[in-house]
């Protein structure tokens, strides 16, 4: 028997696919991978702050909450737009490596790599100086008033989240190697579970030096000092010259145009010039005349994505060092020519980059708006999961790796050299069409360009909103060169199985699977004044809007 509801007729709002509604509110809001972060910023909102106020806050609770994504000990990207004139203002706060490691040391250390894990893989963290550097120039709150949340919750403990528990026993046995980070990530010789009460008093300290003294208390301070002993206890080279004379560096984000919008990445030494590169190509294709998740508009995006990433690897560096053709990569001939290579029936092995003109990532993302309608895309990590594997006693949060993603070649533009920053893996994103203006991102390593792009080809080609664009299935390439792909399990069983007919080899993940990552996104109409939120479901987090008081 079918029984008919009196009110409400199944329309596109009604009856779809994505399983959240955006957060829509005439005042401010906070999108983060947990609720405590969101809560803290929009908090901040209802007191005045602004939206780099908010993510501040956000920021520093996810270093609390979830330190084995991101924290004082790792890095830091931001694309701010500025209400009072409209201007994006890029921000690069990753750190450099110290004067003293160099390709010679390493090799007499008997190194043919950079190494992934240990003292050698640390750049200098560069979070704490983008939280400075954000601050003086878009705050208007106190630094102790955006850290005193995160203090609290280090301070008297938090419950811990089901994905965050997840990833906390997965790094047990990294955490287990260093003294100081088992004594501060495995008080009980394990990693917490689901629910149980995490205490980190050390962090409190850290972050009340901050609260207190700034910038300075970390690269100048009681916080150097106990990084800089640490560093000599495990060989490190690091000294107090490479903290205080680190810098981050305001720059221009790049962007291109992709079917009536335009989309603002980092410039390098970030990945997102890969998404811009990417988006390019499939601009010469009808993805929107194939449809969604159709096997031609799956095909031919993993086939973009291996064109994009060949550039990436090979072309990619820091600026102030390497001569990278921005420029010929963001061509759109380029990008006609690029696609030309597309076969639409074969999945192609290996992938040369191409020949552009040249012209004279564990992370966590968040993304705030106020009422005002400044706006930030926010991206803070460690890199791997806890990072180095390394706790500087009593700081209470893990060192990135940054410095992993170096090479030793001479000759290629991501060589290791001293007070050089590497190639970098997380990059925020922003978007505009008319009146609309989108701060979003998407975390997960390499993952994250493609994930971009994907991202915006479903609101641009496919007329998804934000939250339904985070929902949908998506693919990833982690493994450069070959065939693979991996796609979540939502992706019908016949357009995989047409998909490996073309020689790729698919992984099936689970419906919403943490290999694609986790996105966040808030949206502003300027038209209407009005604001919009979207969380990602493959992370614990949630869009909050500002309280009205």
């Amino acid at each position: 028997m079918t029984i008919h509801h009196p009110t409400f007729a199944a329309t596109a709002e009604t009856d779809r696919v994505q399983g959240r509604s955006m957060i829509v509110s005439r005042y401010g809001i906070v999108a983060s991978e947990h609720p405590l972060a969101s809560q803290a910023g929009a908090m901040v909102l209802a007191e005045g702050g602004s939206a780099v106020d908010a993510a501040i806050a956000a920021n520093a609770v996810m270093g609390v909450v979830a330190p084995m994504t991101c924290g004082m000990g790792g890095d830091l990207f931001a694309i701010v737009r500025d209400a009072k004139t409209g201007e994006l203002h890029g921000l690069n706060s990753s750190g450099w490596a110290p004067a003293g490691l160099t390709r010679d040391f390493l090799l007499s250390q008997g190194l043919t790599n950079t190494p992934l894990r240990g003292i050698h893989s640390v750049t200098i963290p560069g979070c704490v100086a983008g939280w400075d550097a954000l601050h003086r120039k878009f705050g208007r709150k106190r630094l102790s008033r955006l850290l005193a949340p995160a203090i609290r919750l280090a301070d008297e403990g938090f419950p811990v989240t089901e994905i965050v528990s997840g990833y906390w026993a997965a790094s047990e046995k990294l955490m287990s190697e260093d003294p100081a980070a088992k004594a501060t990530f495995l008080p009980e010789g394990r990693a917490p579970k689901l629910g149980e009460v995490f205490r980190n008093p050390d962090l409190a300290w850290s972050l009340q030096q901050v609260a207190k003294a700034g910038r300075r208390a970390y690269y100048e301070g009681p916080i150097a000092r106990r990084l800089l002993l640490s560093a000599k206890e495990h060989g490190g080279v690091w000294t107090l010259a490479d903290f205080r004379e680190f810098q981050p560096e305001w720059v221009t984000p790049i962007s291109t145009t992709y079917h009536g919008w335009t989309v603002y990445e980092i410039p390098p030494q970030g990945q997102g010039i890969a998404a811009l590169v990417m988006l390019n190509i499939l601009e010469q294709f009808p993805l929107a005349d194939w449809g969604y998740g159709s096997v031609a508009t799956l095909h031919t995006m993993i086939e973009a994505q291996k064109l994009a990433y060949a550039d990436l690897h090979r072309y990619v560096g820091d600026l102030r060092f390497a001569d990278v053709p921005v420029a010929g990569m963001l061509s759109k001939d380029y990008a006609r020519e690029r696609a030309r290579l597309i076969d639409p029936d074969h999945a192609a092995e290996a992938v040369l980059p191409g020949k552009p003109l040249r012209s004279g990532t564990d992370t966590t993302y968040l993304c705030a708006v106020d009422r005002d309608g400044n706006m930030v895309s926010f991206i803070q990590s460690n890199y791997a999961g806890f990072g180095s594997g390394l706790v500087a006693a009593g700081t209470g949060f893990g060192l990135q790796n940054r410095g992993a993603l170096f090479t030793l070649d001479p000759d290629h533009p991501n060589a290791l050299e001293p007070r050089k920053r590497p190639l970098h893996t997380i990059i925020p994103a922003f978007m505009e069409k008319g009146e609309v203006r989108i701060a979003f991102g998407i975390m997960g390593g390499w993952n994250q360009a493609q994930a971009h792009a994907q991202f915006v080809a479903d609101l641009a080609d496919f007329g998804m909103n934000p939250q339904a664009a985070l929902e949908a299935p998506r693919f990833t390439r982690m493994v450069f060169p070959g065939k693979a792909v991996e796609i979540e399990n939502r992706i019908p069983v016949e357009v995989r199985e047409a998909l490996a007919a073309k020689g790729h080899e698919i992984t099936s993940n689970h419906a919403f699977s943490q290999n694609v990552g986790g996105g966040q996104a808030v949206m502003r109409n300027f038209a209407t004044g009005i604001n919009y939120g979207a969380s990602d479901p493959r992370k614990d987090g949630a869009a909050v809007p500002e309280p009205v008081q």
